[in-house]
């Protein structure tokens, strides 16, 4: 059985492999709210995930380290147990989903792990883990529904007691659970009156939906930018825990989770992966009321694949009003241009793209649009520049 005493086990066994990570204050990432971020993206591989697979090879059977381990993963379990039989002295064996981030990949590959891609999302790397387990004897790592996993993962909660003791609520993100089975379960035993909130990505709510109809759910599909919360089913185990000590689940949409990312970096200075930002993302959309409390989000990883990063940092441009993109409906005659350049740049915009083109078929003659794409303050500002724009007279296409 999950208990405390193992919790401080696993925070014993850690000390000198896994960072006490940072806590820092970060009020401006949501209004009225006392807000800190607990700092795992910082974390040795760059997430949460080895605290619990590190803790979960010290308790292994010297036969059973003979044989050697398996995973599965997104991509930060890997890293992490790859790091941690490394460590150990013990064979890895991780199976990968096919579209996992190949910095994750290669990542894995470092610490001397093999590496076993696999077509589909995480659930089809399980199974392929199982059946490999299955084939050669080994121990099998499981990223969430394990009890020494859970009760190392739990560690982050140890650390939140002593760095924030007056804390209110803490925002965890959910994919498969474990996470939040370790945070809720050691912080209601040693406080009841902290509040727990999981967060979710909308294309991926499995937890959320259990938790409401009352029973684990295999969701048919996952789509969201968060991949490393991309979990179709949660295990039978964190459910129970997730029933029993989390007090709401909420989910945020992939715009939200790239405006959290965009925030991140543009205020702390922190990079962040989908699935790490989500907690952020919900105190930002106030999912949650966090008004007047003291809340920490946890940051569960920073391995956000460099590839996307900049599609990522533009979708957050546009959900929090830094970046738009107008189409003003012109007569086609010499100064029309000039004007309405010299409108957005009155209004303190910044034209980072222009495009010119004649009108279509069945409009005036002398007709044309302009479509102009602008860095913006925020979407008051955005109204303050169209407004300017009709009030001179043209006419805005929607």
């Amino acid at each position: 059985m999950l208990t405390i005493d193992n919790v401080y086990r696993a925070s014993r066994a850690l000390k000198g492999v896994a960072r006490v990570t940072d806590v820092i204050y970060a009020p401006k990432l949501c209004e009225g709210a006392q807000l800190y971020l607990k700092t795992e993206n910082l974390q040795v591989t760059g997430s949460f995930k080895v605290r619990g697979a590190y803790y979960k090879m010290t308790r292994l059977s010297a036969e059973e380290k003979e044989r050697g381990v398996i995973a599965c993963s997104a991509g930060n379990h890997a890293q992490g147990v790859a790091l941690a039989a490394q460590k150990n002295g013990i064979k890895a064996t991780i199976c990968l989903p096919d579209g996992a981030p190949i910095s994750k990949v290669e990542a894995t590959k470092s610490y001397g792990a093999e590496v076993c891609l696999v077509e589909g999302v995480y659930d089809d790397a399980y199974k392929k883990a199982i059946s490999l387990r299955d084939e050669k004897g080994c121990t099998f790592i499981h990223p969430f529904n394990d009890e020494d996993v859970i009760a190392g993962q739990g560690t982050i909660a140890l650390e939140l007691i002593e760095q924030i003791p007056d804390m209110d609520a803490v925002l965890v993100p959910i994919g498969g659970g474990g996470l939040i089975s370790g945070i809720a379960y050691t912080l209601k035993t040693l406080n009841p009156r902290i509040k727990v909130y999981g967060v979710q990505a909308k294309g991926a709510p499995s937890m959320k939906n259990a938790i409401e109809h009352g029973e684990v759910e295999e969701l048919p599909s996952v789509s969201t930018i968060a991949d490393g919360i991309a979990v179709k089913k949660p295990g039978d185990l964190t459910y129970e825990l997730c029933a029993k000590y989390v007090d709401e689940i909420v989910t945020v949409t992939d715009d939200e989770i790239s405006a959290a990312i965009l925030a991140l970096m543009e205020g702390p200075k922190l990079v962040s992966e989908g699935a790490g930002a989500v907690a952020v993302a919900a105190a930002m959309f106030h999912k949650v009321d966090l008004k007047g409390k003291k809340a920490v989000c946890v940051l569960s990883g920073g391995n956000i694949d460099v590839t996307i990063l900049s599609r990522v940092i533009k979708r957050g441009l546009l959900m929090s009003g830094r970046s738009c993109q107008l189409m003003v409906e012109l007569v086609d005659k010499p100064g029309q241009l000039k004007n309405v350049s010299r409108i957005i740049a009155d209004m303190g915009g910044n034209v980072t793209s222009v495009h010119h083109e004649r009108a279509n078929e069945g409009s005036d003659v002398n007709g044309c649009y302009l479509r102009i794409v602008l860095e913006t303050r925020n979407f008051q500002h955005i109204q303050d520049i169209r407004k300017a724009l009709t009030d001179f007279g043209f006419k805005l296409v929607e």
